[in-house]
């Protein structure tokens, strides 16, 4: 059985923006820069496709960990899927969904992932892997809407916000 993590993100821009830079690889860097994250090996820069791999290295939980993801599901602009093909997780799975709404777009991350060593991985899913995903991925998200705002202050109004679930 593997763990979940759902977050939804509102965004005042359209699915098509938010979609490019949710694959731009300096965006992923520039949102994870608290880590250090640094994209290693594989595409490290610009617009990762499907197929394509990147390894990151970033120190999370006090630990510098690898882990290589590949892009095997790209539906633009409304969906795409990295997994882990070589890292830390039994299993890692998160899936990028970007639904159009009347004030823009609505961004969905699922993520599934099964941690290594059995029982004592489902106790680290349970007791501290859920919670320090979902707050990677709200911050990592806050750090796009940012971005997004700043691409599109003349059209829209600058007191907007992201809205994270």
């Amino acid at each position: 059985m593997s763990a979940a993590v759902r977050i939804v993100t509102d965004l005042p821009v359209p699915p098509e923006r938010a979609f490019a830079l949710s694959l731009d690889i300096g965006a992923h860097l520039r949102s994870m820069a608290a880590s250090g994250e640094q994209a290693v090996a594989g595409r490290t820069s610009g617009t990762i496709g499907l197929g394509e791999t990147v390894t990151w290295r970033a120190r999370h939980l006090g630990v510098v960990w690898r882990m290589t993801s590949r892009i095997t599901v790209l539906e633009a602009p409304c969906a795409f899927v990295d997994e882990q093909v070589r890292g830390p997780f039994a299993r890692f799975r998160h899936e990028h969904r970007f639904e159009p709404t009347a004030e823009g777009t609505r961004m969905i991350d699922e993520l599934t992932f099964r941690a290594p060593l059995g029982v004592l991985g489902r106790v680290a899913e349970g007791l501290v892997l859920r919670r320090y995903l979902r707050t990677l991925i709200v911050e990592r998200n806050q750090s796009l809407a940012s971005e997004l705002r700043v691409a599109s202050d003349d059209r829209q109004d600058p007191a907007s916000s992201p809205s994270v679930s």
